[in-house]
This record gives C-alpha cells, sequence and structure tokens, in this order.
C-alpha cells in the first residue's frame, strides 16, 4: 500500500520570497519541487503596482485571492476580484495592477515555470518568509529589468522616449 508523507517534501529554500517591483512574491510551490511542471507563487501586490506589460515564452495563470486587479491581455481589460481566473498564451502582451486602495493577492501559476521562477530570483529583493510589508519602493532599474527579462524569455517593450 503506497502511503502520502505527512509532510511534502520542499526543496532547501522553500517557500521562497523576494520583492519586485511592488509585488511580494511567496513560492508557495517551485519548479523542483513540481517535478519541472510549473511554478505557483502567491502575490501579494501594493496599491497601483504590478508588472509592465510583456510577453513570455511560458503559459500563465491568475486567481484571484483577494482585492481588485486590472488585468490586461492582449487588447482586453478585465477588472478582476476573488475567484475570478486569467489564462494567458505564450507569447501574448499582458500586465496587472492593484486597482484597490489595499493591498491586493493573486496565485500566479507559470507553466512550466523554470523561467519565471530564475527570473524572479535573479532581479528580486530577498525577503524573510512570511513578510507582508512592502520594503521602501524606490525607482526601478528599467535597463536591468529589462535586460535580466531578455535572459529568461520575457520581452518587456519599451515605449518610445518622449
Amino acid at each position: 500500500m503506497n502511503s502520502i508523507p505527512a509532510k511534502p517534501e520542499h526543496s532547501a529554500t522553500s517557500p521562497m520570497t523576494v520583492h519586485f517591483i511592488g509585488n511580494i512574491l511567496t513560492f508557495r510551490a517551485r519548479y523542483a519541487d513540481t517535478k519541472g511542471s510549473f511554478t505557483v507563487i502567491e502575490v501579494l501586490t501594493a496599491p497601483n503596482a504590478g508588472p509592465p506589460p510583456h510577453t513570455q515564452t511560458d503559459q500563465e495563470a491568475f486567481l484571484i485571492l483577494e482585492g481588485r486587479y486590472e488585468i490586461i491581455v492582449g487588447d482586453e481589460t478585465k477588472i478582476c476580484g476573488p475567484g475570478d481566473f486569467v489564462h494567458v498564451a505564450p507569447g501574448t502582451m499582458h500586465a496587472f495592477r492593484n486597482i484597490a486602495d489595499v493591498p491586493s493577492k493573486l496565485l500566479l501559476i507559470n507553466f512550466p515555470g523554470d523561467l519565471h521562477e530564475e527570473f524572479f530570483v535573479a532581479i528580486g529583493e530577498p525577503l524573510p518568509p512570511g513578510t507582508t510589508a512592502f520594503p521602501e519602493m524606490l525607482p526601478p532599474d528599467i535597463p536591468k529589468i529589462v535586460e535580466t527579462a531578455a535572459r529568461f524569455g520575457i520581452d518587456i517593450p519599451l515605449a518610445p522616449a518622449a
């Protein structure tokens, strides 16, 4: 008879938590934990924060847990609240932004997940697990973010200079 272990095995750094442009990302299932299938990240987003529009080579999905988000997928803008689910196909321009006056929370799922996870590890500011207070939000280093993203299959087109 097969039995399920009482406590699942986790990678040595799980749950890893990082801050990236107004988002506290806590990795709930890392790529190694899912045998290379996907990554699940709990994202706490500060008011009016979110990633810039971008495309990527992996699939992505959002499940809203708390608050309200504006999610742009291609030419469509969706206002989402708790329980709403949004899927993003590879190569589709997308972004999200917390439109609530308080932090909002979503689950971010990437398939297969290795590239996004490696990007957040490379660019994110490490935080202690369980952190819910946002660190000081300094202006982002846009050239560094764009260059780092490109290494992981994420394209962030820049608006033309004024």
